[in-house]
């Protein structure tokens, strides 16, 4: 089994290093291919307008100055020989749920290898209030539902996992539930200053909302997060809002 694995957090990131642990546990055929630096919030984005290095460290690794995007499209067309089996992409350090989903460099990538047509999973880490991480939690449940997935669940065209893993210790984990996207108000801090120069700029930064979240609706990605479950969101490529349809046709007649 071939394993390509991605992130946005950049190739040097704690988290890449350990989901490369995690994979080597079920394949010894691992490559990682991801951003030079931290490329979070790049969403599905993809460079056009300049060209792309990459920088080989060794055999398999590579990094690319570029997006999560990026990097899957130059590991499917330059660096492989062939198509992985999977895409594994993260584990980003602070969650990808709700309406965060939308600006994330770590499902896009996943959301990139879908479109090649390989199965692909989205991991991502809960920050603690505080902003420190517990690594621990991914180390431990991710093995075990990376088993379970590969051994029982196959993957539709245009389909991917989005997995998140909550914060606090290993023991407070309550098990894991299958949820959908969930929702909150975007209110993120716009933070105004003034530059060395004198000149004002701005700053997009996350709300404050988000150290005291207290949605605990379990059948959404925020809510059972939030409770201490790992979440395990089916996502598709397919954006269309298919109840709309008919309405649609109506006022179009």
């Amino acid at each position: 089994m071939r394993v390509l694995i991605s992130n946005d957090d950049g190739i040097s990131a704690p988290g890449i290093a350990l989901l490369e642990e995690v994979a080597r546990k079920f394949s010894d055929d691992v490559y990682v291919v991801a951003p030079i630096t931290n490329m979070s919030a790049a969403g599905h984005s993809l460079t056009i307008k300049s060209p792309l290095r990459l920088l080989e460290r060794d055999s398999r690794h590579f990094a690319v100055d570029g997006t999560p995007t990026d990097s899957v499209v130059m590991a499917m067309r330059h660096v492989l020989a062939q198509k992985p089996d999977f895409v594994f992409s993260g584990i980003n350090a602070d969650s990808n749920i709700a309406d965060d989903i939308t600006y994330s460099g770590t499902v896009a990538a996943a959301m990139e290898a879908c479109l090649f047509g390989v199965p692909a999973i989205a991991f991502s880490q809960n920050l603690n209030k505080d902003g420190s991480i517990n690594w621990d939690i991914a180390r431990a449940c991710a093995p075990n539902i990376l088993s379970m997935i590969i051994d029982n669940f196959q993957f539709p065209s245009g389909v991917l996992l989005n997995v998140n893993f909550p914060a606090g210790n290993v023991e407070d984990v309550r098990g894991i539930k299958i949820t959908s996207q969930g929702t909150r108000a975007i209110n993120d801090h716009v933070i105004q200053s003034i530059d060395p120069r004198g000149n004002p700029y701005f700053w997009i930064g996350p709300a404050e909302y988000r150290k005291n979240e207290d949605n605990k609706d379990l059948d959404t990605d925020l809510g059972a997060v939030n409770s201490g479950y790992v979440s395990i969101t089916p996502m598709s490529l397919d954006m269309t809002a298919k109840a709309q349809l008919d309405e649609l046709k109506r006022v179009f007649v």
